[in-house]
């Protein structure tokens, strides 16, 4: 019996059958890493290699219109847990124009002391929290998960970079809770030659064990699942290594759709689905500068991680809850995912500090009515606001791709896409006369529309279509 079987026979017989519960809704956040638009079947990858999103999309909410606030990974998640810009919250750079700022083992900096992260907040209402995977906004003490708001954790300060030589620097470790029981490539094996790695089924496990916990003991939680396994190097377990059309990459994928039925399929099995949000996107676009075997898909759209272009800042985006959520929607609503912050506090009753911005959209009308709101997107590269989005147009202030001494030793952040006069390998600025898309006819971001009146009428008087138009 496949896993999606498994599924729709649960929900058949645990639809309406929830006992016991009095607290407030659970939240799961599946946060992808390196994931592109374009992986998932349900938006039109041929290989329809993820059966298992595309069921959860069938039983939910699907977004075609979901950001990251940063096309890289750790300003990405630090904007979901503060709900702010990373020029808000401390994560960008200041020290070289538009460039992204992240914290490699060799940097010493982290999340700042002064944010206020979404498991600090849900502590109001006794939510217990957990992540499990990368957590990336800071390997020093002060910066790590449990400082910060978790309860618990499971995973690396960092990716699985590696395997470094320990006369150079060690590996990255992994943290069980505040205690380190191991690093990358040693005691948590990954074989860069063949992909293996059972990293995915460790973490799938952490999840579900988790869960089972919380459910039996009647506790609210959050659970801020962020597996690794789609970033560079790529890896699967053996069970699902060679089995994707795609590739290797392809493998890493097919295992995390398959981690991600089982979560659903144990939410369901446990009667705790209608009273639990669950929300899958990814922190940025696919590294496509990491070669056809070692990134995904970013479907039509233009270029990838690391840029603020489509590709680089478009993500998957699928919201799930049982009775809640009508099955089977699509919103077109323009989205981030600091959107997650804000929209976690409000369906579990939590109020927003006051003391700061928060960036992020309560997106409940969105979820439960279907409801479009009206609201800019930001392109943020860096310090430098690259462009904004408004209804169906994406006007750019600045262009650029990667710098030519980078592309010329073979590093390409647009390959087979190069845009003359947008994909800029040095950095181009147009404030003057910005460069306009209408994304719903010209979603790779190439015919761009060169008119004052027209750029006076987006950013003027507004647009207000939100939705299709």
């Amino acid at each position: 019996m496949s896993l999606k079987t498994v599924i729709c026979v649960l929900w058949a017989v645990c639809v309406g059958h929830t006992e016991g519960i009095q607290h407030g809704p659970n939240i799961i956040i599946m946060l992808m890493d390196d994931m592109g638009w374009g992986d998932l079947g349900v938006f039109g990858e041929p290989s329809k290699e993820t059966p298992n999103l595309d069921v959860m999309a069938a039983q939910g909410m699907l977004f075609p219109n979901f950001y990251t606030a940063n096309p890289l990974c750790s300003p990405s998640r630090a904007a979901l847990l503060t709900g702010r810009l990373p020029v808000r919250n401390g994560f960008y750079t200041t020290n070289a124009h538009a460039r992204n700022a992240y914290t490699p083992q060799e940097i010493v900096g982290g999340i700042s002391q002064d944010e206020i992260l979404l498991p600090e907040l849900l502590k109001k209402k006794d939510y217990v929290s957990k992540i499990i995977g990368k957590w990336h906004l800071g390997h020093r003490s002060q910066y790590l998960p449990l400082k910060h708001g978790f309860d618990e954790w499971f995973g690396s300060p960092n990716c699985h970079f590696g395997p470094y030589n320990n006369s150079v620097r060690p590996n990255i470790p992994v943290y069980n809770n505040s205690e380190m029981t191991g690093r990358y490539y040693e005691e948590f094996e990954i074989n860069v030659k063949t992909g293996e790695s059972n990293l995915t089924q460790i973490y799938l496990k952490e999840g579900l064990d988790f869960i089972s916990q919380q459910a039996t003991a009647q506790r609210p939680f959050f659970l801020y699942w962020a597996p690794d396994a789609t970033h560079s190097p790529v890896y699967a377990s053996e069970r699902f290594l060679g089995k994707s059309q795609r590739g290797r990459y392809g493998d890493a994928v097919m295992e995390l759709d398959d981690s991600i039925g089982q979560i659903l399929a144990h939410l369901v099995s446990l009667g705790i689905h209608n009273n639990t949000l669950v929300f899958f996107t990814s922190d940025n676009g696919a590294a496509v500068m990491s070669g056809a075997h070692q990134s995904g898909s970013n479907g039509p759209f233009l270029c990838g991680k690391e840029t603020t272009f489509e590709g680089g800042m478009r993500e998957p985006a699928i919201a799930w809850w049982p009775g809640r959520i009508p099955a089977g929607t699509v919103s077109y609503q323009l989205a981030s995912v600091m959107d997650l912050f804000s929209t976690s506090l409000s369906v579990t009753g939590v109020l927003p500090p006051d003391d700061r911005v928060i960036d992020g959209l309560d997106l409940s009308p969105v979820l439960f009515n279907n409801s479009l709101l009206d609201r800019p997107i930001f392109y943020y590269r860096g310090n430098q606001m690259m462009a904004v989005r408004i209804g169906q147009y994406k006007v750019h202030y600045w262009t650029w791709s990667n710098s030519w001494e980078e592309y010329n030793t073979g590093i390409n952040f647009c390959p087979g896409q190069e845009v003359p006069g947008v994909t800029t390998h040095t950095q181009e600025e147009h404030t003057m006369q910005p460069l306009i898309f209408h994304l719903g006819q010209d979603p790779g971001e190439r015919y761009p529309i060169r008119s004052e009146v027209m750029c006076l009428s987006v950013l003027g008087n507004g647009v207000k279509t939100v939705g299709p138009g």
